[in-house]
């Protein structure tokens, strides 16, 4: 049993413990670039709402809903590779801040066209288009950049701030739309969308520029996207994790997309209640993300198998309850699951991997999400003809058959710190 002066002590244990969570904080780059995030995360969540929505009401179709993902996911794996030598070659606060303007105008521009009545589900999908290909430079560089802001210390409670961000904003952003949605219409949700990413650009302009580590003389592209390539099959702890990622978005993302489906075919609801159930994938997310910058660097590999294995636990129930109030719930458990694997995936990635070779490590990471029709686009399918419930269950029980064979297999990933 515990004596009296330890539990007196727990306290600053604990006190101690968040301090060093969010310590990457105090650096002031740092702290700009997480805000910029923070406004980029609300904008690109509250667009997460409003396209979903817009489409199935544009089109009634699940089908479209995965042609305008895969809108997003074509250019994400075609340009992913050279954002990521872009970032391992060039100041990488001007690569993100140039992606943001852009994502700006495009927003202003969707609506444009919402407010003119001249929308079509055309223009969503080129606007995911557009968007996957900024992100493919964007993302690479905003991970990269983080090791170079703050301490070899601060890394895994700054990657899972960093995670936090988009979590915090997907527990609030998508609530927000909904209701805007159903007040102003998605014309008034998309000015607000584009304002936010203005805001970003504002924000990170405040970064001190940071330029990656050049060794050697300057190469061909196609060369260092080769070398990059190259490093990532040597190096067998980021090798796993990249693969373990692959296959958890393959999994786990599609039902991301169906939620318009389940909320209209399943629980008859509304984009209001989508925004819930959003918000409530956003609440599990920054418990998530959170929990893992308070452990640190403890068990982090059994980590990031427990959180896969949440969020299969999570789509299987909510494939089994249908009823709203149930899923509300389900989808707490489901965002804790994403936010913990999410966060601690990046941060042993950015350790494991030496500086100069952290954009492109990152750009293939980043290339995962421009392999999602593999799952998108079938389980968009399969919602039609056998229906989003049963499509759910398959993905679950599949996402947990892989989480088991990765726990079994890989020993060294298994036993990180």
């Amino acid at each position: 049993m515990p004596s009296p002066l330890h539990l007196r002590q727990l306290p600053t244990v604990i006190s101690g413990r968040w301090l060093t969570a969010f310590s990457s904080l105090s650096n002031r780059d740092f702290r700009n670039l997480w805000f910029g995030m923070v406004f980029l995360s609300a904008g690109f969540s509250m667009e997460l709402v409003a396209v979903g929505y817009l489409v199935y009401d544009l089109t009634g179709s699940a089908i479209l809903l995965g042609v305008v993902e895969m809108g997003f996911a074509v250019p994400t794996l075609a340009l992913s590779l050279l954002g990521g030598v872009v970032a391992d070659r060039f100041d990488r606060k001007y690569v993100i801040q140039a992606g943001q303007a852009a994502e700006a105008a495009v927003s202003l521009v969707i609506a444009a066209l919402i407010l003119t009545d001249r929308i079509h589900w055309s223009h969503l999908a080129a606007m995911a288009m557009i968007e996957g290909g900024l992100f493919s430079f964007m993302m690479p560089a905003r991970q990269a950049i983080i090791p170079q802001l703050v301490q070899r210390a601060q890394l895994t409670g700054a990657m899972a701030i960093n995670a936090a961000a988009f979590s915090a904003t997907t527990l609030l952003s998508p609530a927000a739309a909904g209701g805007l949605y159903a007040l102003v219409g998605p014309g008034g949700v998309f000015l607000a969308i584009a304002s936010l990413k203005a805001a970003a650009v504002l924000v990170t302009a405040r970064v001190r520029r940071v330029y990656p580590d050049r060794t050697g003389e300057p190469r061909a592209v196609v060369r260092d996207i080769k070398d990059g390539l190259a490093y990532v099959r040597r190096t067998y702890v980021v090798l796993a994790l990249l693969v373990f990622t692959l296959v958890a978005l393959l999994m786990s993302w599609p039902f991301h997309t169906l939620v318009a489906v389940f909320v209209k075919d399943v629980y008859n609801l509304g984009p209001a209640a989508m925004g819930l159930l959003l918000t409530a994938i956003g609440a599990g997310s920054l418990i998530g993300s959170l929990g893992v910058a308070y452990i640190g660097g403890r068990r982090r590999g059994l980590l990031l198998i427990a959180g896969a294995a949440a969020t299969a636990a999570g789509l299987f129930l909510v494939a089994a309850i249908p009823v709203y109030y149930a899923a509300v719930a389900i989808m707490v458990l489901l965002g804790l699951g994403e936010g913990v694997w999410w966060a601690v995936v990046m941060a042993l990635t950015m350790e494991h991997s030496e500086d100069r070779y952290r954009g492109r490590v990152s750009s293939i990471m980043m290339m995962t999400f421009g392999l999602m029709p593999l799952g998108v686009l079938p389980a968009g399918a399969a919602a039609e003809f056998i229906g989003p419930r049963m499509t759910v269950a398959i993905l679950a029980g599949l996402l947990a058959a892989a989480v088991l064979v990765f726990a079994a297999t890989q020993r060294q990933v298994r036993s990180l710190q």
